[in-house]
């Protein structure tokens, strides 16, 4: 009897050790700015559950998921569905998401997304233009198709076509900086910008899309891996939805871009903004 007890002791003190043990949960991000901060809001989620987390920055986190190496990655709806499915014709913000969901390969789902916090590919124009089209919509610049001259930053990519506009061949500057102060001197009609970017300067009017939406929806979401979060994890890491909105993405995104830690700036915005609540 008192071998068999042993046994079990042994065996429980095994079970223990084995647990105490086990592997972090990994979010993956790219180390450019927007994706830290989603990377530490994401596993700042995580961590409320009591779960081990680490952020992992690297160059491509969808492939670093689907081969496992990753648990969680956050992203943008679109640029997620552009991964799987290059010529989808979705382009609302449910559109895309239930396209995303039905192209993900085995292994991988995705969370809620962002009803209120977005990223997406908009056009700039000076308030003068604005006012000469008569609104800050992107239908105006549909009406205005003939002559436009656009401009966006070399290696970004940004759509060919805004609704029935097909746009000319895009004029491209170094930086944002090179591209404004063209789009301000009226070399060009329209800049390619987005709506999460912090580096709008004043006198500049972002078209806002409307409905049908003209430009294809990026909202922010999570993918995971399937199987490896428990409820309370994934109820914690769909409470981001509920929480995050595009002025809070570009003040946490240019707060780290002007070299905060994006732990901290996550933090602050959780101490204000209680998932659950």
């Amino acid at each position: 009897m008192r071998r068999l007890a042993l046994g079990w002791v042994l065996v429980l003190i095994a079970g223990c050790g084995a647990h105490s043990g086990t592997a972090p949960l990994s979010v993956g991000a790219s180390p450019d700015p927007q994706s830290q901060v989603l990377g530490h809001l994401y596993a700042s989620a995580l961590r409320s559950t009591g779960a081990a987390v680490r952020v992992e920055a690297v160059d491509d986190p969808v492939a670093g998921l689907d081969a496992g190496e990753l648990t969680v990655v956050p992203g943008f709806t679109g640029r997620f569905l552009a991964m799987f499915v290059r010529d989808s014709a979705a382009r609302s913000d449910r559109a895309v998401y239930r396209a995303l969901a039905g192209a993900l390969p085995e292994g991988l789902a995705v969370g809620d997304y962002a009803m209120t916090a977005e990223d997406k590919p908009a056009l700039a124009v000076t308030k003068a233009t604005a006012t000469a089209w008569g609104g800050d919509a992107l239908p105006v610049l549909v009406r205005h198709c003939a002559g436009l001259t656009v401009g966006g930053v070399a290696g970004v990519p940004v759509p060919k076509a805004v609704g029935q506009c097909t746009l000319p061949k895009l004029r491209e500057f170094p930086d944002v900086a090179a591209l404004f102060a063209a789009l301000k001197a009226r070399q060009i009609t329209a800049a390619w910008s987005s709506t999460a970017s912090p580096d709008v300067p004043e006198g500049t009017v972002l078209l806002t899309d409307g409905r049908p939406a003209l430009v294809r929806a990026e909202n922010v979401v999570p993918l995971y891996r399937r199987n490896e979060l428990t409820e309370a994890q994934l109820l914690a890491v769909n409470q981001v939805a509920g929480v995050l909105d595009t002025d809070a993405l570009i003040d946490m995104r240019r707060q780290v871009a002007d070299g905060a830690d994006p732990q901290a700036v996550v933090d602050a915005f959780l101490d204000e903004h209680p998932l659950g609540r």
